[in-house]
């Protein structure tokens, strides 16, 4: 399967870089969003802004039996598995990290020709699949259909490129990572859909059960719309009445409310050769008002390249808080990587690290093990927490800018430079603080600060 990546987390980072250093260098275009995606690392490819509610993730965890990986057979934490083939749709407000199975649901999901609703049947292997910070696309070759997400901070919106001829889009508020079941559905226009999904149990917590509220709008008028539920299975006489039984009923002419626990909503289009229908989702753990008013502030009189446009900015602001010189492509990959993943959820060690798939080794946790790595290549790392104190350490990169807010820190920005005779020097020979020798491997937050630049020299 080709694949592709394109070209908060510290308290005092505040300020973006300067406009000189934004022409010569984007920190965006060294993120890899599949670092992470196997080995148990956990973390997802979809897009997501910085330190947002919402993210729109490829869910391939479920459906066939040529995944290396199922949700529904093994205990299983995350929506997107890097080996796996088989695409159902795409998860709304996922983790990135964890260890234990929430979020993941109100799965969207494209398809052509005769409607199922059943996500074994309607599920496809896809190809071309490409992720940035912000974007993630792939092509479903069952359906000849290419897929595009991005993301506001509570917002969502694919964009589905369909051939000529039938086509649907289905919304399954049956599925997802959640252990927790109930949803309910309401039609309110011919473009416009609302509802609540019941989601919780977070790692082994029965109680802990909570609503997601969503809207979802699409920009064109579909031919039909209608509901699904999976029917109770009957016996007997009881059984004979109904068609049905057991199976996925369509309910066709059903405008009302619809609840259940595996219930879901489709749209039929007549579409055009290429044809582009896109499709936005808010959400909001208040209520349905609140998913509405955020869709409508966030999305408003916006296109899906408008909202990718702004999404990237975003990424490109709070990435180029750090700005790294020196070091190969490969340390800035993994480096800004780890920043990247560190800001998905604001709230290891350098050799395990590496740009590829596997290069988290283990849980993330929601970016903890990437925020130890971007402070071990800096070269200086907290060691004792809720001391605000660091060790020091060999840095990667040969110079590390980090602008910070000059009101809360009294100067404009960090520097850390080294010195090294070789590419092979590891060790640190000696160091500066300040313009001032330092014969110690541990200092303070407020030495550091105050201290302005730190020099390494290595042999």
């Amino acid at each position: 399967m080709k694949r592709a990546f394109l070209s908060g987390v510290f308290a005092f980072v505040l300020l973006a870089v300067s406009p000189a250093a934004e022409k010569s260098f984007s920190p965006v275009d060294y993120v890899n969003p599949f670092i992470g995606t196997t080995n148990f690392g956990t973390t997802h490819p979809g897009a997501v802004c910085p330190n947002g509610m919402m993210s729109v993730v490829p869910f391939n965890v479920m459906g066939a039996a040529d995944n290396k990986y199922d949700k529904d057979a093994r205990w299983w934490s995350t929506p997107y598995e890097y080996h796996n083939c088989f695409f159902t749709g795409y998860s709304h407000v996922n983790l990135s990290g964890v260890g234990c199975p929430e979020l993941g649901s109100l799965l969207l999901m494209p398809t052509t020709g005769e409607l199922s609703v059943d996500y074994k049947e309607y599920g496809s292997r896809y190809e071309d699949e490409q992720a940035s910070p912000g974007y993630y696309t792939n092509f479903l070759t069952r359906y000849n259909v290419k897929t595009e997400v991005t993301a506001t901070p509570r917002t969502g919106v694919a964009r589905f490129t369909f051939p000529k001829g039938r086509s649907h889009i289905l919304l399954n508020l049956g599925e997802g990572l959640t252990n927790e079941t109930g949803a309910f559905l309401r039609q309110t226009g011919e473009c416009e859909f609302e509802g609540m999904k019941l989601l919780g149990t977070f790692c082994y917590n029965p109680q802990a059960v909570f609503p997601v509220y969503f809207v979802m709008r699409v920009n064109k008028t579909p031919l039909k719309t209608g509901y699904w539920k999976k029917q109770r299975s009957m016996t007997g006489v009881e059984a004979e009445w109904d068609p049905d039984n057991g199976k996925y009923k369509l309910y066709t002419g059903y405008r009302k409310e619809l609840a259940g626990d595996d219930i879901g909503a489709f749209l039929t289009f007549d579409t055009g050769e290429s044809e582009q229908i896109e499709v936005q989702m808010g959400v909001s753990f208040v209520s349905i008002e609140n998913a509405r008013l955020n869709l409508d502030k966030e999305q408003s009189g916006k296109d899906f390249d408008k909202v990718l446009a702004e999404s990237r900015k975003r990424w490109h602001d709070d990435l180029s808080r750090i700005i790294v010189e020196g070091g190969t492509d490969e340390q800035k990959i993994v480096f800004y990587t780890a920043l990247y993943h560190a800001l998905i959820h604001p709230n290891l060690l350098q050799k395990y690290f590496k740009n590829a798939p596997d290069g988290i080794p283990g849980n993330d946790d929601t970016g903890t093990m990437s925020a130890w790595a971007i402070f071990n290549m800096m070269g200086f790392y907290p060691d004792c927490p809720g001391e605000p104190s660091y060790t020091l350490s060999t840095p990667v990169f040969d110079k590390v800018t980090i602008r910070l807010d000059a009101e809360v820190w009294g100067r404009g920005q960090l520097v850390i430079e080294t010195e090294r005779p070789s590419d092979d020097s590891l060790y640190i020979r000696e160091m500066e603080l300040g313009g001032k020798r330092l014969s110690r491997f541990r200092i303070s937050h407020q030495e550091l600060v105050e201290g302005g630049k730190l020099r390494f020299v290595l042999r």
